[in-house]
């Protein structure tokens, strides 16, 4: 999916089967991995099949455009609060549910979690970003009879402060890990030192491992934060890197696709998140 947003956005052509599991070999996956990933993507009403003869196409199926849009307006917004004041407000979703419906609160934990809140108390889940319409819609969609919603301020006499919801720590350390992986490879980048295969999958990985920061740091707002925190030159080398290595990963997706349908090679896109100007 990643790859069909960042190279075939927007086009209503279908890809043959064959090409998209070369692709895929690039990233060492296997072809019964490849096409069984296919076969569970077109079940799941994120991908669409056609036939030509014996031969399988797949393309995005339309339900999954909007899906791929957010992600990448995510994507591309993550890290640029450290431009914005805070207002010094939380979200608090407070909730009750019985033991017997583990479930439920299982639900209620994963959905609250993706929109970026975390646990101060096992029921009391808080965001520093005005998150009220997503957690009511979250308690909706899941039935949830016994649940308050606020917007609220913190009393700095409080012993535990709601930014120890999330550990500063560990958040810090995975910014440096990612720095730690990716600068080499922006230093190969610079210098033309990779091959477009190389160009290919360091762009898709070097995407997936930012994209990782979104589920576990809901943009914390600088204010709550240690000085010299990361985030920022972390971003703009993710930046760098994934809109350097565009055209020459969009050279490889087209060399691919020429293998197999040479009139599809020229519709390759590149619509992956680039950094936006001001």
């Amino acid at each position: 999916m990643t790859l069909l947003s960042d190279y075939w956005f927007g086009v209503t052509e279908h890809l043959p089967s064959a090409a998209l599991v070369e692709l895929l070999a690039e990233f060492d996956i296997s072809e019964p991995s490849a096409r069984a990933a296919l076969n569970r993507l077109t079940k799941r009403g994120l991908l669409v099949s056609s036939k030509r003869g014996r031969n399988t196409y797949y393309g995005l199926h339309p339900h999954a455009i909007p899906l791929l849009e957010d992600g990448r307006s995510q994507v591309v917004a993550f890290g640029a609060q450290d431009a914005g004041p805070w207002d010094g407000m939380w979200t608090v979703v407070a909730f009750s549910v019985p033991e017997a419906e583990r479930q439920l609160r299982h639900g209620i934990r994963t959905n609250l979690r993706w929109h970026g809140f975390a646990a101060l108390y096992d029921g009391l889940w808080c965001s520093p970003w005005d998150k009220r319409d997503a957690a009511f819609e979250i308690l909706s969609e899941l039935g949830v009879r016994s649940a308050t919603v606020m917007r609220a301020g913190i009393d700095e006499r409080s012993v535990v402060q709601a930014v120890s919801a999330w550990d500063l720590e560990e958040l810090k350390q995975q910014y440096i890990g990612f720095e730690e992986e990716f600068s080499p490879v922006l230093e190969d980048t610079r210098r033309g030192a990779l091959t477009a295969s190389q160009a290919l999958v360091a762009r898709t990985k070097v995407l997936d491992n930012w994209r990782n920061f979104l589920g576990v740091e809901p943009d914390l707002p600088t204010e709550l934060l240690p000085e010299d925190w990361p985030r920022s030159r972390t971003r703009r080398l993710f930046f760098e890197l994934h809109d350097g290595l565009a055209p020459v990963a969009k050279a490889r997706c087209q060399q691919i696709i020429a293998r197999y349908a040479p009139e599809l090679a020229t519709l390759v896109t590149q619509h992956g998140p680039a950094e936006p100007t001001v």
